[in-house]
């Protein structure tokens, strides 16, 4: 018999614990239960919709963010379970944990993507209720004669990473176009063009099928400049007539969504949306069903039948 097996002497003292060894139902105990991890404060509440980082950011140099009575401090990290006060008033506790929400909007040309327009022209968050469009963050712009798909969330941290170059997200768009696009202009465009100084691309071009004096084309890029698909065209004395954004990463703009409405994205929609960027998905909000998982399928060009057949002049 080992030294290990071996029996204690009657009425010996019993041997003693070695420190650091877990028995094996400890040892899964452990490991189920991880450790609540302290995250940097804008970071949590920006993703609560509370705020930009770059907002909530403001709120901490400014010294209007406290907890436990004291002012927080530049790079701070939160620990699960403590309050937080901006301006005396709580903003975040344990039992005021918001569930994340996010939506897609079928955006109407004519409308502009900011809370307040100076011109007066409607805007995108007056399509939602007042008190849901106060809390929502829209990922990235679409200028004003452009439609389709637009992404809203009171995650800012997912609308952040949405909108960051470095996470490569890709857009996709249906662009008409006035006028005949040789496939050498089609070519500069994924080799790259400069326009006012910046170099512009599309990662890729295709041309649909359709004759007429307006042409079809389905451009997709990962990266959200300033009118850059117009610019792009207009480079090479192309016209946009008509531009749509019918993709933005795993998202579809859905065929049955009027121009105007909007609808929430649950289920494996939301799963995919927030694994695009890295991120866990959220738990389904209160009362919303999810949806059931689908297979893979094929990505549709959202654009009218009539625009894929158009009629002889």
């Amino acid at each position: 018999m080992t030294p290990r097996n071996r029996r204690p002497e009657p009425g010996a003292a019993p041997a003693p614990r070695i420190k650091g060894r877990l028995s094996r139902g400890a040892k899964v105990a452990a490991e189920a239960s991880p450790v609540p991890v302290a995250e940097r404060t804008q970071k949590v509440l920006a993703r609560m919709g509370l705020g930009s980082r770059r907002e909530i950011e403001g709120w901490i140099s400014a010294g209007r963010l406290t907890v436990e009575g004291r002012a927080l401090t530049m790079g701070e990290r939160l620990s699960p379970g403590q309050a937080v006060f901006l301006d005396g008033k709580p903003l975040y506790t344990e039992t005021r944990v918001r569930v994340a929400r996010t939506f897609v909007l079928n955006k109407p040309a004519g409308t502009v993507c900011t809370r307040r327009d100076p011109e007066q022209r409607p805007t995108v968050f007056e399509l939602f209720p007042g008190a849901l469009a106060r809390q929502l963050v829209c990922v990235g712009r679409l200028d004003f004669n452009t439609a389709g798909l637009l992404i809203f969330t009171t995650d800012g941290e997912l609308a952040h990473r949405l909108m960051h170059p470095s996470h490569g997200v890709v857009r996709e768009y249906a662009v008409r176009v006035f006028g005949h696009a040789h496939d050498e202009v089609l070519a500069q465009f994924t080799r790259g063009v400069e326009v006012d100084g910046e170099t512009l691309a599309f990662d890729e071009v295709e041309r649909q099928a359709g004759p007429g004096t307006n042409e079809w084309f389905v451009c997709r890029l990962k990266t959200g400049r300033n009118r850059e698909v117009r610019r792009l065209w207009e480079s090479r004395g192309l016209t946009v007539s008509r531009l749509i954004r019918v993709r933005f990463g795993p998202l579809q703009l859905p065929r049955r969504l009027p121009a105007g409405r909007h609808t929430e994205v649950t289920g494996a929609d939301l799963e995919a949306l927030y694994k695009s960027v890295g991120l866990p998905s959220p738990a389904a909000p209160a009362g919303l069903p999810a949806k059931p998982a689908q297979g893979r399928r094929k990505s549709p060009v959202a654009v009218p039948a009539r625009a894929r057949r158009p009629r002889p002049r």
